[in-house]
């Protein structure tokens, strides 16, 4: 480790259940003097010392950073990085991890999403049309094949897509989008698009503008029931495995998606530097691009990070100073499972002020953690306080042994109303080979 990097000072930029996961593996990194979470929450009190901000005000996350001085700063949530908070904090000579304002708009409008993707002919899925009123976007309808996604535009917290086979439904999300304007601004236009088939795969790198370093393979569940029934919500939970990922699919999806994409950002004039999430969809005829993020996944980071096997600060100073060099990742041997405990009535109408009872029985080790998200501490007790509240992590052998651990650990919790699903990792190995069985292009 160079003299750089040694007595590093680190702002995390944040308060979830991703952000905690940072704040723990950052502590680990033996460069590391200081770290500050801001706004952090009730567990990462523990872990960092956390400061009140407000994420959504550009000037007050400026300022802060201004009082701070650290030597990096890593920007978690997505609203920071589409105000422009990278290019404000670089502008002041700060090392930053997070894009550019307009880097940024590859999650922030789907539509400039779906237009890099056809600009730069990487694979997704086809374009029914791009729609700024209710009345066209149901007329649509009429040309589909079923069944189909429609995207609200804008960030909408994980819940601004449906996919569909109902025109009923359809039509209700429509309604919701552009006539009730339940997603605000988000929802003004929205992209109706072909659904696709196969199986998804959360697939991450870490590059500074050139070069990339992949995350291992993870994969989420976004609805809200056993069985992926119910609504779509931020994410219930993850887990990462080797399986998921043979050498020829990963091969292909560097050719086919990660290099063009690279190449894209760097012809329309962008400079990227952090995280770079592709949600996939591996197909018969390949992998696809389901959506862009343009930070770690939540909660693919607690799943993603028990398995990391490499000093992360590093990694992401040099990520920040352009320049990732030769580095390559190490990863943990087996698998790790990361189960969400969600408050009542996640994802509609969180109800939050419960109290948290157990977790002083569960002691976290290295092959076990607990990751905070939405919880405040008061007075050495803690209380619910949003809609994700917590996460129980584990590594192990197998993604088998790594989630018994996970639900033997969240089974002692006791949160009245919170609720958890009891099948995050509950792939067979059969299945887990199917899910990557294309092919060769």
């Amino acid at each position: 480790m160079d003299d750089a990097v040694l007595a590093m000072k680190i702002l995390v930029i944040g308060g979830g259940g991703r952000e905690h996961a940072l704040v723990w593996k950052l502590r680990q990194s033996v460069g590391v003097e200081k770290i500050w979470c801001a706004p952090g929450n009730g567990g990462i009190l523990n872990d960092a010392e956390c400061v009140p901000l407000d994420t959504s005000s550009l000037d007050e996350m400026v300022n802060l950073a201004e009082r701070l001085r650290p030597d990096l700063i890593v920007i978690g949530p997505e609203l920071p990085l589409v105000l422009g908070l990278a290019d404000e904090l670089r502008s002041r000579g700060f090392g930053v991890v997070g894009p550019g304002k307009e880097a940024a708009r590859l999650e922030g409008s789907k539509v400039y999403a779906k237009e890099f993707l056809a600009r730069h002919s990487i694979p997704t899925a086809k374009t029914y049309g791009i729609f700024e009123d209710s009345r066209s976007a149901k007329a649509a309808l009429d040309r589909v094949v079923w069944p189909v996604v429609i995207k609200a535009d804008g960030l909408c917290a994980g819940k601004g897509v449906l996919v569909t086979s109902s025109r009923v439904e359809a039509e209700e999300f429509i309604d919701r989008a552009m006539v009730r304007g339940e997603f605000g601004d988000a929802g003004r236009r929205i992209l109706l698009e072909g659904g696709l088939s196969g199986q998804e795969l959360s697939y991450i790198v870490l590059t500074d503008g050139t070069r990339v370093i992949p995350m291992a393979p993870a994969r989420d569940y976004k609805r809200a029931f056993d069985g992926d029934l119910g609504p779509n919500t931020g994410g219930m939970g993850a887990y990462s495995d080797d399986s998921l990922l043979p050498a020829e699919l990963q091969e292909r999806i560097n050719r086919d998606v990660v290099q063009p994409t690279i190449s894209g950002l760097r012809a329309d004039g962008l400079d990227y530097r952090g995280f770079l999430y592709f949600g996939l969809m591996i197909t018969p005829e390949g992998p696809k691009v389901l959506e862009y993020n343009c930070r770690l996944g939540d909660p693919e980071t607690q799943a993603i990070i028990l398995r990391m096997d490499f000093d992360l600060a590093e990694f992401l100073m040099a990520a920040a100073k352009g320049d990732l060099g030769p580095r390559v990742a190490k990863w943990k041997n087996g698998a790790s499972c990361y189960v969400v405990l969600a408050a009542a009535g996640y994802p509609e109408k969180p109800q939050v002020g419960a109290e948290i009872f157990g977790l002083e029985k569960i002691h976290g080790t290295g092959e076990l953690v607990v990751f905070h998200a939405a919880t405040r501490r008061d007075e050495g007790h803690y209380y619910v306080c949003g809609g994700r509240v917590l996460g129980i992590g584990a590594s192990g052998v197998s993604v088998g042994d790594a989630r018994t651990l996970c639900y033997d650990d969240i089974s002692i919790l006791s949160v009245a109303g919170c609720r958890y699903r009891r099948d995050i990792g509950a792939v067979s190995e059969s299945a887990m080979s199917a899910a990557v069985d294309v092919k060769r292009g």
